[in-house]
């Protein structure tokens, strides 16, 4: 936890003390998970500000473990990639644009099931009002800004190799985040309610992605060791020949230094990688900071 970046740190601490809560506010008469889970735009308990409460609430034990382990797992190598500040703007538009699209998945079935023709609905043991029935439709986890984050890991080191128990072999994080986005979709699609919001998931990799491509080509994503990113959308102009000094840089030779500057870039990147920006010397510090100001 220590050398953990501090939005990722945070934000598994903050999870955690409101997982807590949930167990603890119900002997003082406080339902969190009614007051802080997102409900349907519908239902009498919808307030906006559920599209960020939500984040913070969670089902059952397994289901923050999950979260929470990817958050420590992929977002402590995302925010030391990107800064604090951005991985937490990333995190917070995640986990909102995941909850609009539970939202309008849960409109879609609504309409077409024809609810809104009837004040009551049977749930099987009773029949109860309407707005009862809607006030049930609650969302909680922190799984669709979860999956922005496997989105943004998957983007930024897609040949890096993941071990997934059961697989016996190493997946590459690009093939990962794909098949991960193509088993949401289906299960989506599928008519089987096992009450998970797959459509949250999948809004959370949707919106990560049009964020990134944003930033992308804004050109705004903060330091030369995303240039990796910027390729899976753009690609790299045909150097120029340079001068030095009256004196023309032969192409082999200003080629071979751009090579080389790269090398040791993915060096450095790899080691924040691994072992978090304040494990850089001040060499390397300077070099990345040059870097990504050219």
């Amino acid at each position: 936890m220590y050398n953990m970046p501090p939005v990722t740190k945070n934000i598994i601490i903050i999870n955690a003390l409101f997982f807590l809560a949930m167990y603890v506010t119900p002997r003082y008469g406080i339902d969190l998970t009614q007051m802080m889970g997102l409900h349907f735009f519908l239902a009498s308990d919808f307030k906006i500000y559920q599209l960020i409460t939500y984040m913070f609430m969670h089902g059952n034990f397994a289901h923050i473990l999950f979260n929470m382990f990817a958050v420590w797992m992929f977002g402590r190598i995302v925010e030391s990639a990107w800064g604090s500040r951005r991985f937490l703007i990333y995190y917070l538009i995640c986990g909102i644009g995941a909850g609009l699209f539970q939202e309008i998945a849960q409109y879609i079935d609504y309409a077409a099931s024809g609810m809104s023709a009837y004040d009551s609905v049977n749930i099987g043991t009773a029949i109860i009002p309407m707005d009862t029935y809607l006030n049930m439709l609650t969302t909680v986890g922190a799984s669709g800004a979860v999956y922005g984050i496997l989105l943004a890991f998957g983007l930024s080191y897609p040949e890096e190799r993941l071990f997934i128990i059961p697989i016996p072999i190493p997946i590459k994080a690009k093939y990962f985040v794909i098949g991960y986005a193509v088993i949401e979709l289906v299960s989506g699609l599928s008519s089987s309610n096992d009450g998970v919001a797959h459509f949250a998931h999948l809004g959370g990799m949707v919106i990560g992605f049009l964020l990134i491509l944003y930033w992308t080509k804004q050109n705004s994503m903060s330091g030369g060791y995303l240039e990796k990113l910027k390729n899976w959308f753009q690609n790299k102009r045909k150097p120029k020949m340079k001068v030095h000094y009256g004196e023309k840089e032969a192409d082999y030779q200003y080629n071979a230094r751009k090579k080389e500057d790269q090398e040791e870039i993915d060096r450095i990147l790899d080691k924040v990688r691994k072992s978090g920006y304040e494990s850089l010397t001040v060499d390397e510090k300077k070099k990345l900071f040059e870097s990504s100001n050219k």
